[in-house]
């Protein structure tokens, strides 16, 4: 399965490799050749500590290569009056009597804590090109599901707050 990203989240991508090859990998290697100089390898903490740092940033890099050379790229735009990428949607939860406001974005930047919801999640799946005022069916598995009604979309502007998962 590829994973869909919008132009914006590769770009935010290839920001972040830049960033680890021109920056982190520097300091990095720096820490491991301090580290070296203080002696015996065999009983030395920073040393190590200092190489799993490299490693993780170089896995890093090569992770955020994979997404970006594997992805489907999908636009960050939609229509006026659906819910769409980038979109913030106020929703009705008729079982709870609840209203809630998420904003829709791929699968890299979602984050459920933030208010951010996955356009692949069964709830962002269900309402996305949807309409205000429609009732959708979110279907969780084969024995739940519920029903929401799309009360408000916002066309939000990105400003570079959403951050990519770290993994």
């Amino acid at each position: 399965m590829y994973n869909e990203l919008t132009p914006r989240d590769i770009k935010r991508m290839e920001e972040e490799i830049e960033y680890r090859k021109l920056v982190v990998r520097k300091e990095a290697l720096e820490a491991v050749k301090e580290a070296r100089a203080h002696g015996d390898l065999s009983e030395n903490f920073e040393y190590y500590a200092a190489k799993k740092d490299k490693n993780q940033n170089e896995s890093r890099i090569r992770y955020l290569e994979r997404m970006i050379k594997t992805a489907k790229v999908i636009p960050d735009t939609s229509k006026e009056d659906e819910v769409g990428m980038d979109n913030t949607v106020t929703l009705y939860f008729e079982e709870d009597d609840l209203e809630e406001t998420y904003k829709v974005v791929t699968t890299v930047r979602g984050n459920t804590l933030d208010g951010r919801i996955s356009k692949e999640s069964p709830l962002g799946a269900a309402i996305f090109g949807k309409k205000i005022g429609d009732r959708v069916e979110v279907k969780v598995n084969d024995n739940y599901s519920y029903f929401v009604v799309i009360r408000d979309i916002q066309n939000t502007v990105d400003d570079g707050t959403d951050r990519l998962n770290r993994y």
